[in-house]
């Protein structure tokens, strides 16, 4: 079984690379001495038409679904990737054909125990959506509740995390062979990668966000949460209510006035300031698709797979570094920055706050309700960007939330700004941090944390001083981004070994040749001596052109 998925997998490596090379990328793998991995007999390939954004989302989708789903993480990646390429990677669409209804069916049955027909008073076989993961069908319960039936795709699961194997595979290429000073952690995006798709792979993990957000919006009526029916849903299959009303991608904007355009965006803004803000824990994904517009007015969210969390901590941050831009207070931002888990070297805490400076003038004495949130956001992301520091997985998350809202609340009403809306929700998060009842929570488990640790000072004092008393103390050596100058150090010492062979051979033929007394000869010097400079020449031309293709002769 082992054996059969190595070949697998190398067939799939194969794949790849000819895939790659089609769309113009075979350099890289020339580039970085990885000729090995191309097709055999390759030799360079035109450089296709159109930008190179546009070959790398056409590789994305010659790829398959899961590196269609990875190009898209990537499109809300602005710290790895360039803006052209950005552009380009979030026209990628997760959508495939479907899967047959006896496939459907045969995976309801073994999930849930029962044949469809004895499960569901209506099941519609054709679906209403279908993508790289699952499928969805319209049903109607025994009780009369309609609803929508996710069923995962037969082998999802096995495909796609051969294919995550597979990544983790190219990104060690990457990071070994890349340039010396890539800054960014090719393993750590498919880390984030195979963690939010293997969360989307088991479907309860949807249902327990579902539920979550429905307990948040329990007194909202402008906010619509599907209910979770539990006795029909597993790992493989999610039976939601179904949500009736018109998706925000299809409704004609132009047929509405004003007025009704500005309330559906305050209501949509509203909706998603409250989780950030308020719950701390916000829908990752609010294109609009995933939001519906409800007869009554009030709005539906669908598919709950992706979600973002914000500490208490976190949210605090956020609202401290709005006021710190508005009130000029610039080197106050690294801390709130690193507070906020970016990893910020002290050397470049300068240049971000000569930057930062320059930047923020514009903000400078406005009020909290005339500044636009999500260009401060912008702006801040922007600077972290250039200078290249790591931001944690939920900011961005935070940030590709925040530019899509903006996206709808100005198509829906142009001039919209959210800022004018969160005000409310955050004189509200400030007022519960600063209430009597939370400063005394907060007080109490900080004096028990320092009072742990008072407790746990003597003992921990005592085993370090034992250690040192046992010569048992050791410091541990981590080194960072050292493979790379290690790799190159390995090439010079092996060039050189065979640069001093091939010298010694020389010398050596030389002697031979000078001082031999018959035996065999050609043109008057001896065989062995010959011999001798026809190897070391050949040896000495493969090590020049080695050097010469490496790019550093």
């Amino acid at each position: 079984m082992r054996l059969a998925s190595s070949v697998r997998n190398a067939d799939r490596m194969r794949d790849i690379t000819e895939i790659a090379v089609k769309h113009g990328f075979g350099y890289w793998f020339e580039r970085h001495q990885l000729r090995n991995l191309l097709p055999k007999g390759w030799r360079g390939t035109p450089k296709p038409m159109g930008t190179r954004g546009e070959h790398m989302r056409k590789m994305f989708e010659d790829l398959g679904p899961t590196f269609v789903k990875f190009g898209q993480l990537l499109s809300t990646r602005p710290d790895a990737m360039p803006a052209d390429i950005i552009v380009e990677l979030r026209k990628l669409q997760d959508d495939v054909p479907p899967f047959p209804i006896e496939v459907a069916e045969k995976t309801i049955e073994s999930e849930l125990g029962l044949t469809v027909e004895r499960l569901f008073l209506e099941f519609e076989e054709t679906p209403v959506a279908a993508a790289s993961i699952g499928q969805v069908h319209r049903a109607v319960l025994p009780n009369g509740d309609p609803v929508i039936v996710k069923v995962q795709r037969p082998e999802a699961d096995h495909k796609i995390r051969a294919d995550i194997d597979l990544l983790y595979q190219l990104a060690h290429i990457i990071r070994d062979h890349g340039p010396g000073d890539l800054f960014i952690d090719p393993v750590g995006i498919v880390d984030q990668f195979a963690r939010g798709i293997r969360n989307e792979l088991d479907y309860r993990v949807e249902a327990r966000n579902a539920e979550r957000f429905q307990e948040n919006f329990r007194d909202d009526h402008t906010v619509h949460i599907p209910k979770v029916y539990w006795q029909y849903s597993t790992s493989r299959v999610l039976t939601l209510e179904l949500v009736r009303g018109a998706q925000l991608a299809d409704i004609d904007k132009t047929a509405m006035d004003m007025y009704e355009r500005r309330k559906l965006a305050t209501t949509i803004a509203e909706c998603w300031l409250k989780q950030i803000y308020i719950d701390g824990f916000f829908h990752g994904d609010p294109h609009p698709a995933n939001i519906f517009v409800l007869d009554d007015g009030a709005i539906g969210l669908v598919d709950f797979g992706i979600a973002g969390r914000l500490s208490e901590n976190d949210r605090q941050n956020i609202i401290s570094l709005f006021l710190d831009i508005m009130n000029e207070r610039i080197e106050n931002i690294p801390k709130h920055l690193v507070a906020l888990g970016v990893d910020f070297p002290r050397h470049k805490e300068a240049e971000f706050i000569n930057e930062a400076r320059d930047m923020f003038t514009k903000y400078y004495g406005a009020n909290l309700d005339e500044l636009d949130p999500v260009a401060v956001m912008r702006d801040v992301f922007g600077a972290i960007y250039r200078l290249q520091l790591k931001l944690p997985t939920q900011y961005l998350l935070l940030e590709r939330a925040a530019a899509t809202l903006e996206g709808i609340g100005t198509e829906l009403y142009p001039g919209f700004n959210v800022f004018e809306f969160a005000r409310p929700y955050t004189h509200e998060f400030l007022r519960r941090r600063y209430s009597p009842e939370n400063i005394a929570t907060r007080g109490g488990r900080e004096l028990q944390a320092y009072f742990t640790l008072l407790k746990d000072f003597p003992m921990q004092l005592h085993d370090s001083l034992d250690q040192i008393n046992r010569g048992e103390l050791k410091v541990n050596f981590v080194h960072r981004n050292l493979e790379d100058l290690m790799r190159r150090f390995t090439i010079l010492t092996n060039r050189l070994v065979v640069a001093i062979v091939l010298a010694s051979i020389v010398l050596g033929s030389s002697i031979v040749g000078l001082f031999a007394q018959g035996g065999p000869a050609i043109m008057g010097i001896s065989i062995f001596a010959l011999g001798g400079f026809l190897t070391a020449g050949f040896f000495g031309m493969w090590l020049v052109i080695g050097i010469i293709r490496s790019g550093r002769l």
